[in-house]
């Protein structure tokens, strides 16, 4: 140890860097963790997932209100729009939590070395004026909005997402161009907030990478919503002047070029690895063609003792893949077993309703193998329906030989919290016939999830 500053030194502070720091400390490993923003906890807690749910939630308060939902219910109020408000409450949470996580810092003696990391070795690092040594090195720089060639981002009119968090007047157009995760939320709160949102998507639907049941079932959804799309449609450049943005659309397949005006437009098209300025080269390392560093089931690069996680490697850019592989990642170097399940990382898009899904969608299952299908509408469950929220469905896709569950999948208001019955069923092997026999409360959303997995056999009650 007299050659070494630290046993282990984690480059990033979000989700994946911060859970392993506080892992490694707690395993008794002298610990350190290089960030080079004021707070601690990366995109994450101070620009992504925490900072929106916070726009989200009160941006749906406000929506139920003006809408006349709430009347309909016999709560009658007056509605206004204080944004500042808004904002500020939006700005606490981060304020809190990032603050929080310098706690747990301070609790379990990780040492935060503030500046911007870069390797002048094997085993050594530069942070701002200061060179330290460390036996374990694990790369945890997370991902960055990824730019679309020709168009700036000036974070006044075109924003990225860290901007579109910031807009200081509801904008009267807002285009969102990509129709992923981040585009919908983000699109979703202006729209409840009075904007006329537009989204613009390269291919002919929404969520990528999602069940093609859910896809098709969010797009009609969000359409009611008053959200607008142009699918099968490209971007090919962007104007700004006088405060206003003229876009020029292509369609994807070729054809006539149309423009569109804008007081604001989001460019969500995707986030890439943060590899760049970290000296890789110096330690031996290389990123593969999509920018990413390759590990193996361990999370060990090809050069010993550096180590990697979260979106800086393959696999879903996600906070809690990268939490989970945090935890895995400080075990392994503390000599214990650390593994994560790649096959069950359940994801979620916060707009109302929520979209979950966790495993395989039917397309891939069906190609791997024959397959059973169960469905159930929320509009028959009885909380759903209660609450006025009849929107989606749950889905579970199971092998037709051995019933295990390959997949569920999740449109409801509450879809990102009945996800995790899911995940875990799965991650014990469940089959769809445990799911159905397992008692569920009533009356709860989840008891969908039970009658989705009986209709697998045929078998529902309420429809």
């Amino acid at each position: 140890m007299a050659d070494y500053d630290f046993d282990v030194l984690i480059i990033g502070s979000g989700p994946g860097g911060y859970v392993a720091a506080i892992r490694a400390a707690q395993l008794g490993l002298k610990t350190a963790c290089a960030e080079s923003r004021e707070t601690l906890g990366g995109t994450c807690l101070n620009v992504g997932c925490i900072p929106s749910k916070a726009m989200l939630h009160a941006s749906e308060l406000y929506d139920e209100a003006a809408s006349g939902r709430l009347a309909k219910l016999g709560v009658k109020v007056e509605t206004s729009l204080d944004l500042e408000t808004m904002h500020a409450q939006r700005r606490d949470a981060v304020k809190q939590l990032t603050g929080g996580i310098e706690f747990l810092f301070k609790k379990n003696k990780v040492e935060w070395l503030k500046g911007r990391a870069a390797f002048t070795g094997k085993d050594s690092v530069r942070i701002g004026d200061r060179e330290v040594r460390a036996k374990n090195i694990v790369i945890a720089t997370g991902s960055s909005v990824t730019p679309l060639p020709g168009v700036t981002v000036d974070q006044a009119v075109v924003v990225d997402s860290t901007g579109a968090l910031e807009l200081p007047r509801v904008p009267e157009h807002l285009v969102v161009i990509g129709g992923g995760v981040i585009g919908l939320e983000l699109g979703s709160v202006w729209k409840r907030l009075g904007a006329r949102v537009t989204v613009v998507e390269f291919l002919d639907q929404i969520l990528p990478g999602m069940d093609g049941d859910v896809r098709k079932e969010a797009n009609k959804i969000f359409r009611k919503q008053g959200l607008e799309f142009k699918l099968s449609t490209k971007v090919t450049g962007v104007t700004v002047e006088g405060g206003k943005a003229t876009l020029t659309l292509e369609p994807a397949a070729g054809g006539a070029a149309e423009t569109i005006e804008a007081d604001a437009v989001l460019v969500s098209i995707g986030r890439r690895p943060n590899t760049e300025g970290l000296g890789l080269e110096a330690a031996g390392l290389a990123t593969n063609q999509r920018g990413q560093i390759e590990t193996d089931h361990s999370f060990r690069t090809t050069v010993p003792g550096i180590w990697a996680i979260g979106d800086v490697i393959p696999g879903p850019m996600l906070a809690h893949k990268a939490e989970d592989e945090g935890i895995a990642v400080a075990e392994n170097i503390a000599g214990l077993t650390g593994i994560v399940n790649h096959e069950v990382i359940p994801s979620v898009v916060y707009t109302m309703p929520e979209i979950a899904g966790v495993g395989l969608t039917e397309e891939v299952a069906r190609e791997r193998g024959e397959v059973k299908v169960g469905k159930f509408p929320m509009v028959a469950n009885s909380r759903a329906k209660t609450n006025h929220e009849p929107d989606g469905f749950v889905k579970v896709i199971a092998d037709a030989k051995t019933d295990r569950v390959l997949g569920v999948w999740i449109i409801a208001s509450v879809a990102g919290t009945m996800i995790a019955e899911a995940a875990l069923g799965m991650e014990f092997g469940a089959t769809s016939e445990d799911i159905a026999y397992t008692c569920h409360a009533h009356p709860t959303h989840s008891e969908a999830i039970k009658e989705a997995a009986m209709a697998v056999r045929g078998k529902p009650i309420h429809i």
